[in-house]
Formats: structure tokens, C-alpha cells, sequence
């Protein structure tokens, strides 16, 4: 892609990634400097909060590239218009995906407004994706095993085309590579996985801290009650682990999993078999629709994920106001409320929407 601007801000998180990213985008003639964002203030300093050691590795890759790191805390952005609504969606039972969120009002959009007051004509981050033309700007990542489209459907396509992904032609191998080439201090940094806010420590210990759980009973699909809950919100649909109901007396040894939530009974319901038939879903209803560039013909055929790692699921594809519907060739195991199902149009990814019900 060819430059037009010269002013670019890189969000420098302190990974190999965005590393890299200040790298490509100084050698290919930028102006860079570098943006480490602050997005959460709670348990700051302690062994859950990685904030501290992240923003040492980004001032030591800034310092090898001789560039300006500002810094910037979002935190009260981040509480506001991410994490309330998680806490909202996890109180309805339902399973958000607050990453999502964080990318399009914080990443692209506190960020992209911060940077600009600074007078960087674009900023630039260190995800996995491609962007191409106006029309349709969000392509995935060359690397599919890495490619984070998934993450990014929620953006509007002015946020895209304000974006550069240098790392998105790469594989994730070279990337690292060019950082050793570098002597970057983060070459060999694990990547951090999961939720920004919770760090290694267990969903369920986190969570205490803001939601009061109330136990209740895990029932069977007959309504038998064959175990205790710790509460509904430390579940998810196509959950096994940590459910406590195996070797139970009278039922076979197969495994159990999570269908359902019945939060006027306080009740989670389960299934025994990898493979039980209400484990899947021929369709969906989906809201709060996006589509990232021109929207696609409707309606009509295309493929979507309803998980991250999800294979992509070719489906029919039609709107009704606000509603989203997808019915799929073949039915997808834990279709999930509060998710995200995304919508690709070959390497395009078209927008997506958060799953409403799963339609059986």
C-alpha cells in the first residue's frame, strides 16, 4: 500500500507484535512514535497486572528505535464503555466478548481521537489483518492461525482506513524473527492470552470481586437435578470442565456439557455426549449488526464464525430490520449469546453481529 500520510502512532502494548509494527513502519520512511495505553487500573502492581512489565518493554523497544513513546491511561474510558457492559451481559446470563469492545472504543477510537490531537495522520497496531481499499477494507490476516479479523468486526470502515497492519502480510514465525534480528527485548515474550483485565488468574476468582454469585441446581435435559452450580455466570454453552457431575450413580460415563441457563429458575441445564444433537444449532438470530464497508447482498450466501477459532461455516445470510438470521449448511456446535458471529465474504471480513438465541 502506498503512503500518503507520514505521521503514524503505533499502540506499543509492549509485545512482539506492535514491536514489530514501529520497526516496518520506520523503515518504510514513517514518522513513528509509539502509544502505550493504560486501560486498567485495578490490582495494579500485583502478580495478576502485567502493566508494569509490559510498559518497560515497550520504552526499551522504543529506546533501540530511537522513537517518542507517549503514554496515556484510558482507564476510565475502558470501565465506561467496556466493562459495564460485560458486567451487564454476564448479570443477563449471557457470554460477552469484551476484547471486541475494547477495539472499538479504545483502540480505534479513544486512541485513534488521542493521536490525532497529538497530529499523527494514521495510527497503526499490531494485529493480524490486512486492509486494502475503502469499499472493503478488512481482509484476514496472511497467518490464519493468527488472524484476528474476528476481533475487529465492530470497527466502522473510518477507523480501518485510519489504520495501518503492517504485520498482517506476515507469518507469525517472521515476525519474531525480524525482533530477534532487532535484539528486541520482548523477541521470545509469550503471547498474552485471554481477557486484558483478568491476566492468569481464574475467570471465577475475578469475577467475585464484582458480580454476588447465586448457586443453584445443574439439572439434566429432563429436569432432573443432578448436581450444584457456583453460579450462572461462571458458565458457558458447551462447557465440560468444572461442571462436578461425573460418576454420578444410574447415568453412563459419557461427559456432560452446558446447553442452557434457565436464570428464572437460577438453573444450569446440561447434556451428556460431545456429540448430543441440542449441543447444535441450524441457525441464529443475531442484533446490533455491523458491516465494516459496503454492505453485502442480502440475502445471500456467505460463511461465518461464531467462535474465534471456529472453521469457518459457509450459511444463508438475510436481515430483517434489526435482526440478523443465519442458517447454517451444516448445524455449529455452542452457538453462544453475547458472542460474536462474523461474516467473511472469502478473505473479506464483512462486519458481523452479537448472537441473540441459537435457532434449533
Amino acid at each position: 500500500m502506498q503512503k500518503q500520510k507520514n505521521k503514524v502512532i503505533v499502540g506499543m502494548s509492549g509485545g512482539v507484535d506492535s514491536s514489530v509494527t514501529a520497526y516496518l513502519l520506520k523503515e518504510q520512511g514513517y514518522e513513528v512514535s509509539g502509544m502505550f495505553m493504560k486501560n486498567w487500573d485495578e490490582d495494579d502492581g500485583t502478580e495478576y497486572c502485567t502493566a508494569i512489565e509490559d510498559l518497560k518493554d515497550a520504552e526499551q523497544v522504543a529506546e533501540t528505535l530511537s522513537i517518542e513513546l507517549h503514554q496515556v491511561n484510558f482507564a476510565a474510558e475502558y470501565w465506561e464503555n467496556v466493562f459495564e457492559n460485560f458486567l451487564s451481559e454476564v448479570n443477563a446470563g449471557r457470554t460477552p466478548n469484551p476484547d471486541i469492545l475494547c477495539n472499538r472504543e479504545i483502540k480505534f477510537r479513544a486512541f485513534l481521537d488521542y493521536a490525532r490531537a497529538l497530529g499523527a495522520d494514521l495510527i497503526a497496531t499490531g494485529h493480524y489483518v490486512r486492509r486494502f481499499d475503502a469499499k472493503n477494507p478488512l481482509y484476514r490476516g496472511l497467518d490464519l492461525t493468527k488472524d484476528q479479523s474476528y476481533f475487529l468486526w465492530a470497527l466502522t470502515a473510518e477507523q480501518v482506513n485510519a489504520s495501518l497492519f503492517p504485520i498482517g502480510d506476515l507469518l507469525k514465525t517472521s515476525v519474531r524473527e525480524i525482533a530477534a534480528s532487532q535484539c528486541f527485548v520482548n523477541a521470545r515474550k509469550k503471547d498474552s492470552t485471554g481477557i486484558c483485565f483478568i491476566g492468569e488468574r481464574r475467570f471465577s476468582d475475578f469475577l467475585k470481586n464484582y458480580v454476588k454469585p447465586e448457586p443453584g441446581n445443574i439439572v439434566s435435559a429432563s429436569g432432573d437435578a443432578i448436581g450444584r452450580h457456583q453460579g450462572l455466570m461462571f458458565y458457558t454453552l458447551g462447557q465440560r470442565q468444572g461442571l462436578g457431575v461425573g460418576g454420578i450413580k444410574d447415568h453412563p460415563d459419557a461427559p456432560w456439557f452446558v446447553v442452557g441457563k434457565n436464570l428464572k429458575k437460577n438453573e444450569l441445564i446440561v447434556v451428556q455426549g460431545v456429540d448430543h444433537p441440542t449441543l447444535y444449532a441450524k441457525g441464529l438470530l443475531a442484533r446490533q449488526i455491523n458491516w465494516i464497508g459496503e454492505p453485502p447482498r442480502l440475502p445471500g450466501m456467505y460463511s461465518a464464525k461464531v467462535r474465534y477459532r471456529a472453521v469457518d461455516a459457509p450459511c444463508a445470510i438475510e436481515t430483517d430490520g434489526d435482526n440478523l438470521y443465519i442458517v447454517f449448511e451444516k448445524p455449529e456446535r455452542a452457538v453462544t449469546p453475547g458472542q460474536s458471529v462474523v461474516i467473511y465474504d472469502g478473505e473479506i471480513c464483512l462486519g458481523g453481529a452479537v448472537i441473540e438465541e441459537a435457532l434449533t
